[in-house]
């Protein structure tokens, strides 16, 4: 069985060809951007828009990677995961990519192989490559400020959902070129909700993530800024003071 949808603002469009189906987006030729064995993602140019094609099947995993098999049947798939989570984004009112189209096909109730087609989100850099560039806006207090701001409200949003990301790094966070900037949220496969205590836990990682880089980029008074902001306090308290170590000290060892 083959589950597909297709965003009715592209119909009119070459993409509404192109992405008409999931055989069709499995038969589409482009620009490889990344592959592993079990997904690609292809840059495709149509309309003088370009798209992210992101097709995954069962691949070469392992049997014990599959769960003997169990997976394909009960397991949550990333490609699912992400267009699930990009949905929650838009409901959530965060910036992120557009979904054109997407879908799933299962036989006998397993996975077979699944695609998700996003619209290019323009004039945007990725903060982990603003970094290894030296990008001279990191040293811009007001355009830090600026982009902190949103990136702290959008965690404070997806956690008070009980949403962890699960990989809030620098690489996922997309900024335009506009003054001010807005920040993008992207890739998110692998992020779900989450109980207590396993939500606290994993909130302190998606802190922590942020603060892989940030302690290498951003001043202590900066990165302070965006903890209250995430907070939304002035200033700390002895339980901030206690999840500031858990932050900070999450990946010790670990880099």
């Amino acid at each position: 069985m083959i589950d597909w949808h297709f965003n009715p603002d592209f119909r009119g469009r070459e993409a509404s060809a192109a992405f008409v189906s999931l055989d069709a987006v499995f038969a589409l030729q482009g620009e490889r951007v990344t592959s592993d064995p079990e997904s690609e993602v292809l840059r495709v140019r149509l309309d003088d828009l370009v798209y992210y094609v992101k097709r995954y099947v069962i691949g070469r995993r392992s049997l014990v990677r599959r769960w003997f098999g169990l997976r394909d049947l009960f397991g949550p798939q990333r490609a699912i995961k992400e267009w699930q989570n990009l949905q929650r984004f838009h409901a959530w009112g965060l910036p992120t990519a557009t979904l054109v189209a997407w879908g799933q096909e299962r036989r006998g109730g397993r996975f077979v192989r699944a695609a998700l087609i996003t619209e290019e989100i323009c004039d945007t850099v990725d903060l982990a490559k603003m970094a290894r560039q030296s990008d001279p806006r990191l040293r811009n207090r007001v355009w830090v400020a600026a982009v902190s701001a949103q990136v702290a409200a959008y965690t404070r949003v997806m956690h008070a959902h009980r949403f962890a990301h699960n990989d809030l790094k620098w690489r996922n966070l997309l900024v335009d070129g506009c003054n001010p900037p807005t920040v993008y949220l992207i890739d998110c496969p692998t992020g779900c909700r989450w109980w207590w205590p396993f939500l606290a836990y994993r909130t302190v990682k998606d802190l922590a993530c942020l603060d892989k880089i940030a302690k290498y980029q951003l001043t202590r008074t900066q990165r302070l800024r965006f903890y209250l902001d995430y907070m939304g306090k002035s200033r700390l308290d002895q339980a901030d003071k206690r999840k500031l170590r858990k932050i900070v000290n999450f990946f010790a060892g670990r880099e």
